[in-house]
């Protein structure tokens, strides 16, 4: 989990490609769908601009794209930073968290998404795992066990990578008040919160108005554009300036055409995009699941985003298994000893392919 020179999927990835047979990939988060028709439209709108418009744009975002965050998000728009991914979004939070508050240790999650981890050791912070729930959930009081004076920040993503849990209004709001007992930021990451498959349960820690909450966000999943990397943080008032500078000094400032294209788009692309979204995912979680069930699979089926870890009997989620399943099977997920201790037996498997249902009888013929 400590080596982000090389991140696992990228070698799984290669690993893939290179086999001289069918594989079919389920390691990243790519989405394979098509994107809102007005981010297109806004694209081209944009190659017509006058010069002038391929400048820089302001450091912190466009105007008018953070403004429609704030508005649809109910914030002050002076606390919103579009940043270059959620990735960005969320190092700021904790690197500017860290440098602010004391504290030298972030509590995380396990399983936990690997970035976090890496990201907390390459600040030079402490990481501390709270196991989840056997359904991917969080426990408060598991949070509460662990915190401390020590402890900086409490970093969560729900709907979560990898276990597809969502945590809801109360799971939030606790969550929100350990930060505030222990002077620390409680940063949530809700990437997925369009993709979320059981009404109302999810619920944004920005309904708290906590001095204490950062949440951070990105357009990459919700529009299918991983490789626009337009994301965004909503950050306090006593951070936002710390973050804005070590945005400018990182990046000076993000890709303006994307911004533009994206601006255009969460004006004008209907509801109906991303219930199409949630409907078809849905029927690939239906399919891949039905067939592990055939394969005598462990599971826990997501109430969010798209992502189903296993557990298969005598098969233990390491690198070198993964390997084996590609070599074997022609499915490639990820070991699930890359997102930590509690989940190391398992796999992961992003259902980011029209193909998910043939992995999982692939899978279920394996393991039969």
């Amino acid at each position: 989990m400590n080596e982000y020179d090389r991140p696992v999927f990228f070698h799984l990835m290669a690993y893939a490609s290179g086999a001289d047979h069918d594989v079919i990939d389920m390691v990243s988060g790519d989405p394979d769908w098509e994107s809102p028709d007005a981010l297109r439209a806004g694209l081209r709108a944009y190659a017509d601009l006058h010069v002038d418009d391929f400048q820089y744009p302001p450091s912190e975002g466009l105007g008018e794209l953070r403004e429609a965050i704030a508005e649809r998000r109910g914030v002050d728009m002076a606390n919103v930073v579009v940043t270059n991914g959620a990735g960005e979004a969320n190092y700021l939070a904790m690197a500017c968290g860290l440098a602010a508050l004391d504290g030298d240790e972030i509590v995380l999650t396990d399983p936990v998404y690997p970035y976090y981890y890496n990201r907390t050791e390459m600040l030079g912070a402490t990481p501390r795992l709270v196991a989840a729930e056997p359904d991917g959930t969080l426990d408060p009081d598991a949070v509460v066990e662990i915190a401390s004076s020590a402890t900086n920040a409490i970093v969560v993503n729900s709907p979560n990578n990898p276990t597809g849990a969502v945590y809801g209004r109360e799971t939030k709001r606790a969550l929100a008040e350990i930060a505030a007992d222990h002077d620390a930021l409680f940063v949530s990451d809700e990437v997925y919160d369009h993709l979320v498959y059981d009404e109302g349960a999810f619920a944004s820690a920005l309904e708290f108005d906590s001095p204490n909450v950062a949440v951070t966000n990105s357009f990459s999943k919700s529009m299918a554009i991983t490789g626009f990397r337009v994301g965004y943080g909503v950050y306090p008032e006593w951070l936002v300036e710390d973050v804005r500078t070590r945005h400018m000094l990182v990046n000076v400032a993000g890709s303006r055409p994307a911004q533009f294209a994206v601006l255009e788009a969460l004006g004008e692309t209907p509801a109906s995009y991303y219930e199409g979204t949630r409907r078809m995912l849905e029927a690939r979680i239906d399919a891949f699941c039905d067939a592990l069930d055939e394969a005598g699979a462990e599971y826990t089926r997501p109430r969010g985003s798209f992502y189903v870890m296993a557990r298969f009997e005598g098969f233990p989620g390491t690198l070198s298994n993964v390997e084996r399943l590609i070599d074997e099977a022609g499915v490639a997920g990820m070991p699930g000893d890359a997102f930590g201790e509690s989940r190391a037996d398992w796999l992961r498997f992003a259902l980011v392919t029209p193909r998910a249902e043939e992995a999982a009888q692939r899978l279920a013929d394996y393991f039969s």
